[in-house]
């Protein structure tokens, strides 16, 4: 072998040990994300965000409604979202599906639930399942509470309306972020007022207030009381530009009891989300391990030494 061969030899091997390190692409280093203003997804997102500065990424994360935020994905606007609650948002996934605009990373949370919920008091006095609304439509005002506007579960209960299923033709949904529908919880609560409004767990309101989920709504929240898988997705051929940041987000798994924390610490205690995260990863250091498993900084070093040093631990 001449010289010249093993200099190109040489020169090969020092590429192919640049490109491994450096796993992806300079366009990877921003991770543009969207949150609908879900307490839930706020959550999620700054404890992604923290880690993913400690990798050395930065996170963009802008605030839209669920189908804002799909229009973006479809656009390429948008590289990640941690807040594909399945199957209350099949009918997005069906269009996404079908323009190949999106991968799934993988499920992030299970054993979550949303469909309609009443006050215990409300339920005490007979009302525990859908059918059961119609007959007391004077004390609700006639109203289910709803979510921001354009949310997959108030159109899902616009249909429901709309149908005239369990009598409920002419009643109105009421569309508000989350913390005004909450509110209105609370103020109902203070004077035993009826309301019947959109519950789910993970969330705090499952320990701030006493309230009972109502059965019979299958056929549009699905079993369970509305029983959902919490999964991620990425825009089509993102995870092959990005697969270290890819390796990340298809680790990253919480359970109720994280997201449970993480929004009491945001909704009661009025910690920041990032400052909420950081408090959280800094008492649980070993959920670091499996979240960062394969998973290396920006520039090819080891991830989870490099993320300790950044939460200082």
């Amino acid at each position: 072998m001449n010289r010249f061969v093993r200099a190109a030899c040489a020169l090969s091997l020092f590429l192919s040990a640049g490109a491994a390190n450096a796993a992806d692409a300079p366009a990877c280093k921003t991770i543009r994300m969207s949150d609908p203003g879900w307490t839930d997804i706020t959550s999620t997102n700054a404890i992604a965000g923290v880690l993913l500065s400690g990798l050395g990424y930065t996170q963009d994360v802008k605030t839209l409604s669920v189908p804002i935020g799909y229009e973006s994905m479809k656009n390429g606007n948008l590289d990640v979202f941690l807040g594909n609650w399945m199957p209350a948002q099949q009918k997005f996934m069906d269009a996404l599906n079908e323009a190949k605009a999106v991968e799934v990373l993988g499920t992030n949370l299970t054993g979550a639930k949303f469909t309609l919920a009443v006050p215990n008091y409300v339920a005490e006095a007979g009302v525990k399942d859908f059918k059961d609304l119609v007959a007391n439509a004077d004390k609700f005002g006639s109203q289910i509470y709803g979510i921001e506007p354009g949310a997959p579960a108030n159109a899902n209960i616009q249909k429901m309306i709309d149908a005239n299923d369990f009598g409920l033709k002419g009643w109105k949904v009421v569309e508000s972020g989350e913390q005004a529908m909450l509110a209105q919880v609370k103020r109902s609560g203070n004077g035993k007022g009826w309301i019947v409004f959109l519950a789910w767990a993970p969330h705090p309101m499952n320990e701030t207030f006493d309230i009972t989920y109502l059965s019979g709504g299958d056929a549009y929240f699905g079993p369970n009381f509305g029983g959902a898988d919490v999964r991620t997705l990425a825009r089509t051929g993102w995870s092959a530009q990005c697969p270290n940041a890819a390796t990340f987000f298809k680790n990253l798994k919480f359970d109720l009891s994280i997201e449970n924390a993480m929004m009491g610490n945001i909704l009661d205690e009025g910690l920041e989300p990032a400052a909420a995260a950081k408090a959280w990863l800094k008492a649980n250091p070993a959920a670091l391990e499996p979240w960062l498993a394969g998973v290396t900084t920006f520039d090819g070093k080891p991830g989870l030494p490099a993320v300790k040093a950044s939460l200082g631990l």
